[in-house]
């Protein structure tokens, strides 16, 4: 303070008038510096004074499985509402012990939805004070060039209408036009491009790859990487139906890297993913919406298989479950919360599954069918249930006795559920078959059973159709079936239509054929074409090409049928592991991967009728996968449209078929003629070297190159080789 103040001013000066600016400037402490451990929470339930504690209680649990959370360390502010009574206001502060926890809280609770009306806010604190600093003065933002993406289905407006399949063989990735009887155009084609295996999203879009780190999404025309999942290990994934969600599993479970550590902040886990397995991701955003434990892996037994999917979809994809002991999880997406935050009980349930598509009115009111069935426990006998979500009121209930196994089969447009039964006798020494067909489009849905008498082995609706094909077998082997050493198994193919015969609508079977040794069943996406084959031998391979509505003469046609199921095609492909249709069903690929055995591995192409169009074999041949196209986008009235004009388009497409063949032979012709003219061009330049170099040498003149005979015997001989093209055959009548 001066030793001298000027006289009348004692006591006069106010702090306020006393410039501070020089101090605050020098001895300011950055606001980021006390308050990083700091978050604010937003969208907190209103509750009383009296339910405080108890709110407290379930959100420091919510909380501290982000991070520690300081003792005393939530605040949440009261106020009297206008009655008096003192509330909650619906947002806390949160401090944790260090703002590596914090940020890791901010990133795993913003948009956590605690339940329907409630869905949690989570901030830096720091954020809240800097956003609250914003000038209210109007900068209007740069406009970003616009930059046009790629389209990702740009495949389908081939001029050709060609589709597209990937092949994994050796260590190259290859993405290939189909040209039927000729050389697959490469479209893409990449070394190293997967670690493990490739796979198709279910309408084609996205080509998986996999890799240590986790997964890789490529698409577009020029196949760039569209987008990355970060999940090490990643062993199995799986697509929602309409490629919103992705499903990924790994076999390690999920660790953290220690706070601090620059790994952590990649990374896309927080402390509540800890130890889980299971992820759940938006395939638009790239965001991870949820974490789950894989189910005991282990057991006192050995290893036990897992079971995959491990979640399945509802076909509006908004929801999905997944199977526990004694109940169902069923999860809303995108709030990946359970149903009325409950799971469906029950007791002793084995296995269930969700129809396929909704019906008319189950758009109009939201509900999807789900079939499940539970085994026969004590006195009380099996069960098959048709179960309506999100209601989850039981619609449909059988009783079953005698049951051993139950297999349930929708068809694909959920007009029909199939549970395909196993059933064993009182004394329990033979097993045999049955359907229960629940006609689920139909009043009441009634149930209508299907006697089998022998033990089925496979089955399968034909897409979009009323009709299935079944494998069945009585032969004694079926006990040792899988043991070395075991013959293929006697079997017999049947038939079944939705038929109406003697003003009654049943299943009725329209065609057997035994005394086979097929068990595998491969309908075309399209339906009435179907491949019979003889699958996992080691001697036989045979595969039989059915047409369901062949339009020639058979003498064993059902009488009264509209279904005629006939043979067209029978072929053998020595050491086959795979059978995959186009998606147009035009055409058939059947291959042998290096994965299961290395004898004669590569893949052939063949049509619906089973005529062989292409052979490739290929040394460590693995993969080959058809590219799934989307659902047309054609009306009804369009489609029908064209199936009445499908004659002038054959003609069309038929006229191009025939130009494209004289152009690869005019191509072929033209590369001939241009070795030929290659070789005349040498020889000409061989010979002039020849002459230059024997009068250089005082040599006489070559008759043999020039052809002519020169006393000695020696001459050019010109050969004529003759060529079958074509031969025929005529019996004349004597």
């Amino acid at each position: 303070m001066p030793s001298e103040m000027p006289n009348g001013t004692e006591g006069r000066y106010d702090d306020e008038e006393i410039d501070f600016s020089d101090l605050e400037e020098k001895f300011q402490v950055p606001f980021e510096e006390g308050f990083d451990t700091l978050i604010l929470v937003d969208g907190a339930p209103v509750v009383p004074d009296e339910k405080r504690e108890v709110l407290l209680k379930v959100m420091k649990k919510l909380f501290s499985s982000a991070g520690k959370v300081k003792d005393d360390g939530i605040f949440m502010p009261m106020e009297e509402n206008s009655k008096g009574k003192l509330m909650s206001k619906g947002f806390m502060f949160v401090e944790y012990e260090t703002p590596e926890q914090a940020d890791a809280a901010v990133k795993a609770l913003n948009g956590r939805r605690m339940d329907k009306q409630h869905t949690l806010s989570a901030n830096r604190f720091t954020d809240v004070e800097k956003y609250a600093n914003v000038t209210e003065e109007y900068v209007e933002p740069e406009e970003e060039p616009f930059v046009e993406q790629e389209h990702l289905r740009s495949w389908l407006a081939d001029a050709q209408a060609r589709d597209q399949w990937v092949m994994y063989r050796g260590d190259e990735v290859s993405v290939n036009w189909n040209r039927k009887g000729e050389q697959p155009d490469v479209d893409v084609q990449r070394m190293n491009w997967t670690e493990t295996y490739v796979q198709w999203s279910p309408q084609g879009t996205y080509l998986t790859s996999f890799h240590r780190q986790g997964i890789q999404l490529w698409g577009g025309p020029s196949w760039k990487r569209m987008m990355r999942f970060a999940h090490p290990g990643v062993n199995l994934i799986d697509f929602s139906p309409n490629e919103r969600y992705l499903v990924t599993w790994s076999n390690e479970p999920i660790t953290l890297h220690p706070i601090g550590h620059p790994g952590r902040a990649a990374m896309p886990f927080g402390p509540e993913d800890e130890g889980k397995q299971v992820i759940v991701w938006d395939l638009k955003t790239g965001a991870l919406l949820r974490s789950f434990a894989a189910p005991a892996q282990e057991s006192d037994a050995g290893p036990k298989k897992i079971t995959w999917p491990m979640f399945k979809w509802s076909s509006s994809e908004e929801y999905f479950a997944r199977l526990s002991p004694g109940q169902i999880s069923i999860y809303e997406a995108p709030g990946m919360g359970l149903l009325d935050k409950k799971s469906v009980k029950v007791d002793g349930i084995v296995d269930f599954d969700w129809a396929p598509a909704m019906s008319e009115a189950n758009k109009k009111n939201g509900e999807e069918y789900l079939g499940y069935w539970t085994p026969e426990v004590g006195n009380q006998p099996a069960r098959v249930a048709l179960m309506s979500v999100p209601s989850k009121q039981t619609i449909r209930t059988k009783n079953l006795f005698n049951v051993s196994d139950c297999k349930i089969h929708w068809q694909s447009n959920g007009d029909y559920m199939c549970v395909k039964v196993d059933r064993h006798t009182k004394t329990k020494k033979s097993t045999f078959s049955n359907l229960e067909i629940f006609r689920v489009k139909e009043k009441n849905i009634p149930v209508e059973e299907v006697e089998v008498k022998d033990t089925i082995l496979n089955f399968a609706w034909e897409p979009k159709g009323s009709r299935f094909a079944i494998i069945s077998t009585s032969d004694p082997n079926l006990a040792n079936l899988g043991q070395p050493g075991t013959p293929p198994l006697r079997t017999t193919l049947s038939f079944y239509a939705f038929e109406k015969t003697k003003a009654k609508e049943q299943f009725r079977c329209v065609k057997t054929a035994d005394k086979k040794t097929l068990n595998a069943i491969f309908w075309s996406p399209k339906g009435r074409f179907m491949i019979a084959a003889t699958m996992g031998q080691s001697s036989t391979f045979d595969l039989e090409f059915w047409d369901m509505d062949f339009e020639g003469e058979n003498p064993n046609k059902e009488e009264g049928s509209t279904s005629n199921p006939t043979v067209i095609g029978n072929i053998e492909h020595y050491g086959v592991t795979d059978i995959e249709w186009d998606p147009t069903g035009r055409y058939v690929t059947t291959s042998a991967s290096a994965w299961r055995h290395t004898i004669e591995n590569g893949y052939k192409l063949w049509d619906f009728k089973g005529t062989l169009l292409r052979e490739e074999p290929l040394d460590r041949f693995k993969q080959l996968l058809w590219r799934p196209r989307p659902a047309t986008l054609l009306s009804k009235e369009q489609q029908k449209k064209i199936r009445k004009n499908l004659r002038e388009y054959s003609r069309i497409f038929d006229e191009e078929d025939l130009q494209e063949q004289t152009l690869a032979n005019k191509e072929l012709v033209a590369q001939r003629r241009r070795l030929v003219e290659e070789w005349t061009a040498w020889r000409e330049k061989v010979v002039e070297q020849l002459h230059s170099e024997r009068t250089e040498r005082g040599l006489p003149e070559d008759d043999i190159v020039e052809g002519k005979e020169d006393g000695t015997g020696d001459q050019v001989v010109e050969v004529e080789i003759e060529e079958v093209v074509e031969e025929t055959v005529e019996v004349l009548d004597s």
